[in-house]
């Protein structure tokens, strides 16, 4: 019972951390969140499924295609 209330403790503590970042970034987005631009997830070089950027125009990620 004692593990259990640790675990829930530190997953609400991870859940409200990342809601007061979410809360603090501006309109609530991340940076870097194309996967293009990372060479380690994208090793074939295809577009950015979001807005459609290659990984050679590196930038931020507005989700326009």
């Amino acid at each position: 019972m004692e593990l259990l209330l640790i675990t829930l403790v530190l997953l609400a503590l991870s859940v409200a951390g990342i809601a007061i970042k979410i809360w603090a970034k501006k309109d609530g987005k991340f940076a870097g969140t194309c996967a293009s631009q990372s060479p380690f997830l994208n090793k074939s070089g295809e577009a950015c499924g979001m807005c459609g950027k290659m990984p050679e125009e590196m930038g931020d990620c507005s989700g326009d295609k």
